[in-house]
Parts: structure tokens; C-alpha cells; sequence
């Protein structure tokens, strides 16, 4: 059996999505079949990265964590421990 070429493919390809759109029950069989074939003939282009959930509240970030400068203990520089006067 002869392969398709490029264009074969793609009138193929839009054959079949305007079958899948015009269909009135998108979840049957046939349609779910179509949709596979569509896929193996022209497969949908890769998504981009979404972005990691927000962090839940009261967790800072790493930025933030990284701007914050760091506690020493009381009595290395004396800075940190209770007024007195």
C-alpha cells in the first residue's frame, strides 16, 4: 500500500475535523475514533509549561525568604536582644 504524502495527510486531516465538528453527538464511538485518527495524521502542537500552583498562605517564598537577612543569636552581636536603657 502506498504511503500518504504531506498533503494527502492534511486534506485528510481537515476532512476529518470538519466531520468531528459538524457531528451532533461528539461523544460516540465513531467520533472518538475519528478524533484518534486525527491525532495519529496531525498531532496537536505541545502546550506550554504552566506554572506551579501559589504556595498556600503563611508559607513565604524563596524570594522573599532569601531578602529577609538572618536572626543571630543574642550576646555574638548584641543587635538582636531586647532594648536596654
Amino acid at each position: 500500500m502506498p504511503e500518504l504524502d504531506d498533503t494527502d495527510k492534511a486534506i485528510l486531516a481537515e476532512l476529518l475535523r470538519e466531520t468531528i465538528e459538524r457531528d451532533r453527538f461528539p461523544l460516540s464511538p465513531r467520533n472518538k475514533s475519528f478524533k484518534a485518527i486525527l491525532a495519529k495524521l496531525d498531532p496537536p502542537t505541545p502546550r506550554p509549561e504552566q506554572y506551579p500552583p501559589p504556595k498556600p498562605p503563611g508559607q513565604p517564598s524563596m524570594v522573599l525568604a532569601k531578602k529577609r537577612p538572618a536572626m543571630s543569636r543574642q550576646g555574638e552581636t548584641g543587635t538582636c536582644g531586647p532594648l536596654h536603657r
